[in-house]
């Protein structure tokens, strides 16, 4: 089995997705991570028309910011615009030394009706807050992490709604630690690249939605890597419940 990235889409289908058509015809794929992590993936989630006028509202209209962060010791500015929305009553959100102001969903009613699709889309789910991420360009990205905060309990589901530029998201299995020791790669040393079952790459389409579920924010980290060729605007919207 190859052991570089692969992209998944509709003409390279991942040989541990199966599909899952809906009730309405949308196209789902289901990915397998192994030990109760798993992706689902619906590349066409909104209608290209729709989609690309949310974008113009979400490019416009949000108040994004893009504010100064604490990562391996040193204060940076991040690399991507940022906008953060909850329900009232919430635990506070921060990361990297950063607490972003939380809007609430009346300010901006085009959040609740994406925030609607979602959960239809989704049975069961029932997200309450929204971490909205803008990319300018190729060089916006996001580092390698995993969303396994405790405010969002033992497994997390989070959904990805990705609008404008198409751009690559990476998954990458966390080292295993057996008896103290940290077992970065079980494969012989000769071999240099990771398995495929480690790693694993999606290319987010325009209106598109990934959701992350089970025990992937456990297993598992995510980024968005840059890449020279992203020239436009990628917005991206992550809807998460804070428990």
């Amino acid at each position: 089995m190859s052991s570089r990235f692969r992209g998944l889409d509709a003409a390279n289908p991942n040989p541990n997705a199966e599909s899952d058509p809906s009730d309405s015809g949308v196209r789902r794929t289901i990915i397998d991570l192994g030990d109760g992590s798993e992706v689902l993936y619906i590349p066409r989630f909104l209608p290209s028309e729709r989609a690309w006028a949310w974008f113009h509202y979400l490019d416009k209209e949000i108040p994004w910011t893009r504010p100064v962060i604490h990562v391996f010791g040193r204060h940076c500015l991040q690399p991507r615009d940022t906008c953060y929305i909850a329900s009232k009553g919430l635990t506070d959100l921060k990361y990297s030394g950063y607490q972003p102001h939380a809007y609430t969903w009346d300010e901006y009613p085009i959040l609740k009706e994406i925030l609607q699709a979602v959960h239809e889309a989704i049975p069961g789910s029932t997200f309450n807050s929204l971490l909205l991420n803008r990319y300018k360009c190729g060089s916006d990205y996001v580092a390698w992490h995993s969303d396994d905060e405790k405010l969002y309990g033992p497994t997390p589901e989070i959904a990805s709604v990705s609008f404008g530029c198409e751009r690559e998201f990476l998954l990458k299995k966390k080292p295993v630690k057996e008896e103290g020791i940290w077992i970065v790669d079980q494969l012989p040393k000769k071999r240099l690249k990771t398995s495929y079952q480690e790693q694993q790459s999606f290319m987010l389409k325009h209106g598109s939605l990934m959701v992350m579920r089970g025990y992937t924010q456990r297993d598992w980290n995510h980024s968005v890597p840059k890449r020279a060729k992203a020239v436009s605007v990628r917005i991206n919207l992550t809807f998460r419940q804070i428990v």
